[in-house]
């Protein structure tokens, strides 16, 4: 099983749009998921999903957060699994190239760990989606 997800994404904003967008909290709620969530490294954090989002609660402790990295653990509500998610942002010729990676997710025991990797896996395809889509409307509100 692999252990880690990866995910890249080439957005037409600039570098410091997507910064803000996945660092700051009022920006994480709008797009992602209720944030309380400071990019500065020790932060413990919280993200508060509704039922419908199928998850009640991530927490963890942000690791790295300096320009255009941010590294936080990440705790599945009920579990005592930590695994990492890494975001790092790459300014490229007309816009940002986006990096994501979930790793540790071999942690999970048995099957919840193939179960686990595949809810994440369809979950990043959905975040980064909802980020587009919160990075083009922000583009247009303005």
């Amino acid at each position: 099983m692999k252990d880690s997800i990866s995910k890249e994404h080439i957005f037409k904003h600039s570098i410091d749009s997507i910064w803000n967008a996945i660092s700051k909290e009022e920006e994480i709620s709008n797009w992602f998921i209720k944030a309380d969530f400071k990019a500065e490294e020790g932060y413990n954090y919280t993200f508060t999903a509704s039922e419908e989002q199928n998850c009640t609660q991530i927490t963890g402790i942000v690791k790295k957060a300096n320009p255009y990295t941010l590294i936080y653990t990440w705790i599945v509500a009920n579990t005592d699994v930590e695994t990492t998610v890494k975001w790092q942002l790459e300014k490229i010729e007309g816009g940002t190239k986006l990096y994501l990676e979930h790793s540790g997710i071999s942690k999970y025991s048995g099957d919840t760990a193939l179960n686990m990797f595949n809810n994440f896996n369809g979950g990043w395809d959905n975040c980064i989606t909802k980020l587009s889509e919160y990075l083009t409307q922000e583009i247009h509100a303005r």
